[in-house]
């Protein structure tokens, strides 16, 4: 499992973020969703690095990465927060634009970073992730309908 790719280490000065990288080209970031790692990309990783320098991130408190302690405002966790980790990760590996690719958390993840460092994302792609509060409140009967299992993930 991921045989081609390096290991690295990045202290964000809040977290310790774990990260496997391999490949050429422009900077792709591959976030996971819950609960799980890094280790997701696992069968599409090698081949996306064929074209990119795919960098696949433990996200703070999963997988190899550090748990920083919690606060009473979960801020530490918070989606904000683990996307100032991946722009700190990707600046230290060289790369001040990149394209980004989260499943799931990392999906939400990927939106704050997109939101907060504009001039960071080159691309996006959001995969699997549930509605926001926002498309919650505008839901109807039809929706729920032909989407009844988000319910059950919210």
């Amino acid at each position: 499992m991921f045989d081609d790719f390096d290991s690295r280490e990045i202290d964000t000065g809040e977290a310790r973020i774990f990260a496997r990288r391999a490949g050429a080209g422009p900077g792709l970031l591959l976030l996971h969703g819950f609960p799980q790692t890094h280790a997701m990309w696992r069968e599409v990783a090698p081949i996306l690095a064929r074209d990119f320098t795919v960098v696949c991130a433990d996200l703070r408190g999963y997988g190899q990465s550090s748990c920083p302690p919690s606060a009473s405002d979960h801020a530490p966790y918070a989606k904000r927060a683990m996307a100032a980790d991946m722009v700190a990760l990707m600046e230290t590996l060289g790369f001040r634009r990149f394209m980004v690719a989260g499943h799931d958390r990392g999906g939400r993840v990927a939106y704050r970073l997109a939101l907060d460092h504009p001039d960071r994302v080159e691309k996006l792609a959001v995969l699997d992730i549930i509605p926001t509060a926002d498309a919650w409140d505008r839901a109807d009967a039809r929706l729920a309908l032909g989407y009844w299992p988000w319910s059950l993930l919210a």
